[in-house]
């Protein structure tokens, strides 16, 4: 796969993302955070649990289990984390907040793995946060939404790089798609029934919202990242989804009246220069394991396929 296709699906995944944003906001208006977030969860858990049977049935030892989990739990204190920013931030703050991922993501990638970031991706990271801030306004006067978003992005960088590593060694996008989402669901649904507001009757006003974050910014979004996660690095990766906060202000402008300043449109034009750099660079992707041309959740058996490590490949499971 070429890095101009794979970077075009993960633009997709951050336009479902940004759009998706909206949605997050919208609905507190009927369900309390922790409800929405396992709510989403479940709905997207659900819909890609059939694919699971696609893909082949492997050995799973003790470190796959354990690396499935790490990726389990740091989803699910990232999306939920990510939800509740919504209750103090605008969508367009916390969508550019939590971008500041793409500056974390490379610096937990080289204290973890060792993958050093190139100097075109650090550039390209950098300017990532100078638009942030341009458009956020700055740090003077940040609400505990926003700072919430930071932590929610830091939480992030960290399950970027895992699900870089759990993939390259693993494979099965359906199964761990799937996995982190249910267990995001199990976390956060107890404690909506327990804390929150969560009845049949919000669950059903909800709806709308529920169906745009469970399909498409859960399952069809994150399933994207994971799958192209096999081909492209952590820290790559980090910088094209931040396109999301240009898409989330996008959003909240047209549905939320949600309006910049002189100032803010040209962070986000900041944040496009950067990420087009990376986008359009002409490296091609590496396919390390042998796997042909991957859709996301289409025919994707070929990607879940055992990895062959070679003699040159570090165990990372």
């Amino acid at each position: 796969m070429s890095l101009l296709k794979a970077n075009l699906l993960l633009l997709l995944a951050a336009a479902l993302w940004g759009f998706g944003n909206v949605a997050q906001k919208t609905v507190l208006a009927h369900l309390d955070a922790l409800s929405a977030v396992g709510l989403r969860c479940l709905i997207g858990g659900l819909l890609v649990l059939p694919f699971v049977l696609t893909e082949r049935r492997l050995p799973a030892g003790t470190a796959y289990f354990s690396s499935l989990a790490r990726i389990g739990a740091l989803f699910a204190v990232s999306v939920t984390l990510q939800q509740l920013c919504y209750l103090g931030a605008t969508v367009t703050n916390a969508s550019f907040l939590i971008s500041t991922a793409t500056v974390m993501t490379p610096l937990a990638a080289w204290l973890l793995i060792g993958e050093r970031p190139t100097a075109s991706l650090i550039f390209a990271a950098g300017l990532t946060v100078v638009g942030a801030m341009l458009l956020s306004g700055g740090v003077a006067g940040f609400s505990g939404g926003d700072l919430t978003a930071i932590l929610s992005a830091a939480c992030y960088a960290l399950w970027t790089v895992e699900l870089g590593r759990h993939m390259q060694a693993h494979g099965r996008p359906f199964t761990a798609a799937a996995a982190q989402f249910l267990l995001a669901a199990a976390f956060a649904l107890p404690l909506g029934v327990m804390q929150g507001n969560l009845s049949l009757g919000a669950a059903l006003a909800a709806g709308p919202e529920l169906g745009i974050l469970g399909v498409f910014s859960t399952a069809v979004a994150f399933g994207i990242q994971i799958v192209a996660q096999r081909f492209i690095p952590a820290s790559h990766v980090a910088v094209i989804v931040s396109a999301e906060s240009v898409f989330g202000a996008m959003g909240a402008a047209i549905f939320l009246g949600e309006r910049n300043s002189p100032l803010g449109a040209l962070g986000a034009a900041i944040i496009l220069v950067a990420i087009l750099s990376v986008a359009m660079s002409n490296r091609t992707a590496g396919t390390p394991f042998g796997a042909g041309p991957i859709h996301p959740f289409g025919a994707a058996v070929a990607a879940s396929a055992p990895p062959s490590v070679n003699s040159d490949q570090r165990d990372i499971s």
